[in-house]
């Protein structure tokens, strides 16, 4: 009898790989980063976790045993989210594996663009001796939350300790832990005027495409910082550009863009009032762990019993 067969298109270390196959002995397990390793066992698995530019070539194909994506990221708009539907195959992200280094960073970019770190550290490199006009603090300050999942709690929590006043934005005003005032997206010119720093944390959907352009930058103060660590189609880029470069608003700090890599000619790179990172925001010595042991090997374990894999589990109605 052909055994059911997983393939995880990371590398893994022995101990994670070992708690996977307590799960699933009997099971075939293919384990590797190396292409070479995961394509040709990827047209005849039953679970893939980890998803790879070009693998649906072999895993949608219409006679597909694929029946489960455990994505390695939180966001899942890379994926082919339609023809998954239609196929009927589940598939769960890696949402909360990101909340601590990613509201880490975001609070890094909010205190590095307020204490002016990056000025400093190029004055550093330089060796002048500047004030560089440093005045600003962070504490009570208004914080606005676009997408208070995970990570925005995370952030919100935080921000409390800060003692700054907290507005989460996501698509359902319910009340959160931490968060002063909840607010919907179509009420976003309520509250961008009253937020001193603006956090973007939200997915990029149909409906989250572009939301942020002239129109919003305008209604922020000229004082505010944003802050995106998204995804970088939710702002329109050339219209942020033209907004810090006209001083409408104090500066931005960007772990994400439109186009990835960030292309050398954009003025970005040269904005004294911009910190840019890498999409590194998520980065953590944690990552694999969390994935496999918070959300992969629970679901596997209900997956196995013929059960739905409920954590994070998409909703393909509304992209995320």
């Amino acid at each position: 009898m052909e055994k059911r067969k997983l393939v995880i298109t990371h590398n893994l270390s022995d101990q994670l790989t070992e708690k996977i196959k307590n799960v699933i002995p009997d099971w075939e397990i293919v384990v590797g980063k190396d292409r070479t390793i995961w394509e040709e066992h990827s047209s005849d698995a039953e679970i893939i976790a980890g998803w790879k530019d070009g693998i649906d070539r072999f895993c949608l194909k219409d006679e597909t045993k694929l029946q489960w994506i455990q994505a390695w990221s939180a966001g899942v708009n890379s994926l082919p989210l339609e023809q998954l539907a239609l196929k009927n195959i589940y598939t769960t992200s890696a949402n909360g594996v990101h909340s601590f280094p990613i509201s880490e960073t975001i609070f890094a970019l909010m205190l590095g663009l307020t204490r002016k770190i990056h000025t400093y550290v190029q004055n550093q490199q330089n060796k002048k001796w500047h004030h560089a006009n440093m005045k600003l603090e962070i504490h009570e300050k208004t914080i606005g939350i676009l997408g208070v999942g995970a990570i925005g709690k995370e952030t919100a929590k935080i921000a409390k300790a800060f003692g700054m006043h907290v507005i989460g934005v996501r698509h359902s005003p319910k009340e959160m832990e931490y968060v002063d005032e909840m607010y919907t997206t179509a009420q976003l010119s309520e509250i961008l005027p009253r937020c001193d720093y603006v956090v973007i944390t939200l997915p990029l959907t149909k409906e989250t495409y572009q939301l942020f352009g002239a129109e919003q930058l305008l209604q922020m103060k000229k004082t505010a910082f944003l802050i995106n660590i998204g995804r970088g189609d939710i702002i329109v880029e050339d219209e942020l550009i033209y907004a810090l470069e006209q001083g409408q608003l104090a500066g931005a700090g960007l772990d994400v863009f439109e186009t990835e890599p960030l292309s050398e000619e954009s003025p970005l790179w040269e904005m004294d009032n911009v910190i840019i990172t890498p999409h590194t925001a998520g980065s953590t010595e944690h990552y694999d762990k969390r994935v496999i042991e918070d959300i992969f090997i629970p679901n596997l374990k209900a997956y196995v019993k013929g059960e739905t894999p409920s954590v994070n589990l998409v909703d393909y109605n509304k992209g995320y």
